[in-house]
């Protein structure tokens, strides 16, 4: 069996309206996810110093370009397991000031965004699909063509319950951090 590994994603969310969240699709020849889509991130790094947040910052930086400076962390989502690829995945809730992208080839085949608007209304459902000769119950998320699922549809299943949740503040640190971004860049 193979050790579990340490990762984190942020559920990024541009400050810009329609405050689109930040997927990327993963380039071709990666060894984990190959063309799949998710949300940025990735393992962590000795250089991350054991702090997820780190992590989700770095990889934030590297494969799409957005330095932390842009970048505020309003939450932290619970870990959530990977079976496949023994990841432990921890997903940072973030808002990304206005500034440009830039994809990282090496690891990025392109980045797009879904208003978050669509994200928490109920498109996010349950169903089944094919991979690799097998039907995989999963969290879909379909938007202009392209098909969120996997481990990224659990994060985000995780990221619209607590949106949804009248005890969790996620709403309000959200819409707190874009009323300061807006604010700030005005």
């Amino acid at each position: 069996m193979r050790p579990r590994r340490k990762a984190a994603v942020a559920i990024g969310i541009v400050a810009a309206p329609p405050h689109g969240v930040l997927f990327v699709e993963r380039a071709s020849h990666l060894r984990d996810h190959p063309g799949q889509i998710g949300l940025p991130g990735g393992g962590v790094d000795p250089a991350d110093g054991g702090d997820p947040a780190r992590t989700a910052l770095r990889e934030l930086r590297e494969e799409v370009g957005v330095a932390p400076e842009r970048v505020t962390i309003v939450g932290r989502l619970p870990e959530v397991s990977q079976q496949v690829n023994t990841f432990d995945v921890t997903p940072f809730v973030a808002v990304i000031a206005p500034g440009p992208f830039t994809i990282d080839g090496s690891e990025t085949a392109g980045m797009f965004t879904i208003p978050l608007e669509f994200i928490v209304s109920g498109a996010l459902r349950r169903g089944t699909i094919e991979f690799a000769e097998r039907l995989i119950e999963t969290y879909l998320l379909d938007y202009e063509g392209r098909r969120v699922w996997g481990l990224t549809g659990r994060i985000l299943r995780s990221f619209v319950e607590h949106w949804h949740d009248g005890k969790c503040d996620l709403r309000g640190a959200v819409a707190a951090a874009l009323t300061d971004v807006r604010r700030r860049h005005a």
